[in-house]
């Protein structure tokens, strides 16, 4: 009889190339570009060997973190860019439009306006369990779909529960100086490299997409900047390292 050590077997995983995203929950153009890149990796041949890192960005951190006056997505963009009302609502009907392009649902009557800084706090915890992209999916379906107010612990909790977190952890992540500091380290970064708005696309860390852009304005970054990481990381057959076997009598 033969026998194998296991460890024989163990070989490193792959690199990938990365790709990363700066984006806010409240962002009505990331869930659109988070879509569009969707689109454009499915037709993407390599797809399998690109990694996607999320950051957070937050658009307007002067939003109280806890308010009884919750406001909506139309008066909200009123008060802050001195607009009226009906030319708000205009406005948004536009991105409404956008994101149905993209296979999207806005109901914006029912969105309510909340500050992100605890939904990204919950989005890093997710990120250490290999969950970022779904908790970014889930959290923007509550917001621009469904009208859940992501400023609430109870709501953070419930989505996080669906996407496989665990109650305790989510409320400690909420309440922890740890990963209050990752999103802030997230935000200097992004000022860092000059983000001004989001989403912020950045391909192996040297080409850089600002906005919701359509799906073939990703693929052509992403084969354009992968064809490049592939140059410098050149693809190696698996094989076992050392074969040692030891025979029993």
């Amino acid at each position: 009889m033969v026998s194998l050590n296991k460890n024989d077997f163990t070989m490193a995983a792959a690199p990938k190339m990365k790709v990363e995203v700066w984006s806010d929950i409240m962002c009505p153009f990331c869930y659109i570009g988070k879509r569009n890149y969707e689109a454009a990796l499915s037709q993407f041949a390599e797809n399998k060997n690109i990694e996607l890192e999320w950051h957070s960005f937050q658009l307007d951190p002067t939003i109280p973190a806890s308010s009884d006056k919750k406001l909506s997505v139309y008066e909200y963009l009123a008060e802050r860019k001195g607009m009226t009302y009906e030319q708000s609502v205009s406005m948004h009907h536009s991105v409404i439009q956008t994101a149905k392009n993209a296979g999207l649902t806005y109901n914006l009557d029912n969105a309510i306006v909340a500050n992100s800084f605890d939904a990204h706090k919950m989005i890093q915890l997710a990120k250490t369990k290999g969950l970022g992209d779904e908790a970014e999916e889930r959290l923007f379906y509550a917001y621009f779909t469904e009208g859940k107010d992501f400023g609430k612990l109870e709501t953070l909790v419930e989505l996080g529960l669906e996407i496989g977190l665990l109650e305790e952890e989510i409320v400690s992540a909420v309440n922890s100086d740890d990963f209050a500091y990752k999103v802030q380290q997230d935000i200097q970064e992004a000022q860092n490299i000059g983000v001004r708005g989001v989403p912020f696309f950045v391909f192996n860390r040297k080409y850089g997409v600002s906005g919701a852009q359509p799906p073939q304005a990703f693929l052509q970054t992403l084969e354009q900047s992968f064809n490049e990481w592939r140059k410098d990381n050149p693809e190696k057959r698996s094989s076992v390292a050392s074969f040692n076997p030891s025979v029993n009598l």
